[in-house]
């Protein structure tokens, strides 16, 4: 998944989100003398970000002649297992996707993840401004973001026309009701990846950010436990909206990028009419189709309002990718990190819809006008919750997801999921 606040003044008042708390990466060895090839992990497996990325590694290369990147594209579904694993081993990535907090957190055990407090500290701040410290475990530096991200509804302006809805919806009631209009006219009228399990997580998360006060939210994630009522009534809330039947037939059984056939695919060729998603939706669904006016054809709104709900209205769910350095040679991988949040890469990125820059210098070229009303969106946002699965320690927000998935697959509670945090959180203790 290409998900992924702002450097913007108007998040300097943004308390960063709590990290976890664990043992820290062993001390930087001697770094190689000489030439140096650096093995690179990323998720970027289709364009625009592909593209970018192989002109970065040609770009940078020639700027820096001693050092070779040797760029291994992968599955973003596969981080969750494959890093893990190369961790343990021997010879792990120099540079690898991280998406901070507390599932950065959770890999410092294994000793090889890199501090890189040294090589960055005169430069972070003034390329990623606050939002550089969810990449921080105890105020030290472990990796790097390069792109923000803001989580919301896509949706297909013509479909909307097709079933009658004038206006995005604002609150629960209007998307319920505008969920029937699209039914009505036999448009599938949300798409969702549940194979891949993570895009069935934001509906929970919306709901506990609509119905948890933000300070519920950041104790709940510093303390890793879910103890106030409101969690419970996020899940009933999903429960009431898994039982309008929004999604698409067989959603349970389809990813969430991969393929025409995916969720992004749905709406990339009008086969469904919105997915809630992250800003990076406009560049995965342009690999996705034919269509060569599709920008023109999507629009974008906010998760709505809750009624009753304790959350501020206005909070935003998303997050951030980055990426996090290895021992082996973290001077040369915090170089290349540097490198990334650049005027120059960050522009690239936003001109080609392949993401909200970190660089605030880099947002005036983003590519649409929609991409610019998300940006402005998260950037003014009061507050903003990390996905749950990156705030809390990876097990417990992978334990997370299972109990949401279970509950999308009818065999879930809304207690159910508090009870299965709750239990992984004790468990990782």
């Amino acid at each position: 998944m290409k998900r992924r606040i702002t450097v913007l003044a108007a998040l300097a008042a943004v308390v960063p989100l709590a990290l976890a708390a664990c043992s820290g990466g062993s001390d930087t060895p001697a770094q190689p003398s000489g030439p140096v090839t650096l093995t690179w992990w990323h998720n970027g497996t289709t364009d625009p970000i592909k593209s970018i990325w192989e002109k970065v590694v040609a770009d940078y290369h020639q700027a820096h002649g001693d050092v070779t990147i040797k760029a291994q594209p992968l599955q973003n579904e596969d981080f969750s297992t494959k890093v893990p694993l190369a961790l343990q081993s021997a010879e792990p990535p120099d540079i690898y996707q991280s998406w901070g907090a507390g599932d950065l957190a959770s890999q410092l055990t294994s000793g090889k993840v890199a501090d890189i407090t040294d090589f960055t500290k005169s430069w972070i701040t003034q390329t990623t401004g606050k939002f550089g410290e969810n990449w921080q475990v105890d105020g030290k530096q472990y990796g790097v973001p390069f792109e923000q991200h803001f989580v919301g509804f896509w949706y297909r302006k013509d479909l909307f026309q097709q079933a009658g809805i004038t206006t995005p919806p604002k609150t629960m009631d209007e998307l319920n009701t505008a969920v029937t209009q699209l039914k009505a006219k036999g448009i599938a009228a949300i798409s969702v990846g549940g194979k891949d399990r993570w895009p069935d997580a934001f509906y929970f998360n919306y709901f506990a950010v609509r119905e948890c006060s933000v300070d519920v939210l950041k104790k709940s994630v510093k303390a890793v436990k879910l103890e106030d009522p409101c969690w419970t009534k996020a899940g009933q809330d999903l429960k009431n909206f898994l039982a309008t039947e929004p999604f698409q037939t067989g959603f349970a059984g389809t990813p969430a990028q991969q393929g025409a056939g995916s969720s992004a695919g749905l709406v990339a060729n009008g086969k469904a009419a919105m997915e809630l998603q992250g800003d990076w939706e406009p560049g995965t669904m342009s690999s996705l189709t034919e269509d060569k006016d599709l920008d023109s054809k999507v629009g974008w709104f906010a998760f709505p309002s809750v009624t009753g709900g304790q959350g501020d209205p206005n909070a935003v769910l998303g997050g951030g990718d980055g990426f996090a350095c290895t021992t082996r040679a973290s001077k040369a991988c915090a170089d290349f990190l540097q490198y990334l949040g650049s005027e120059p890469v960050q522009t690239q990125l936003a001109a080609q819809g392949a993401g909200l820059p970190v660089n605030t210098v880099a947002a005036k070229s983003l590519k649409t006008d929609t991409l610019r009303q998300v940006y402005d969106y998260g950037t003014k946002a009061p507050y903003l919750q990390m996905y749950f699965d990156r705030a809390f320690p990876t097990a417990v927000g992978a334990a997370l997801n299972d109990a949401v998935a279970n509950m999308f697959a009818g065999q879930g509670t809304p207690e159910g999921i508090v009870t299965a945090v709750n239990q992984a959180a004790a468990g990782n203790k």
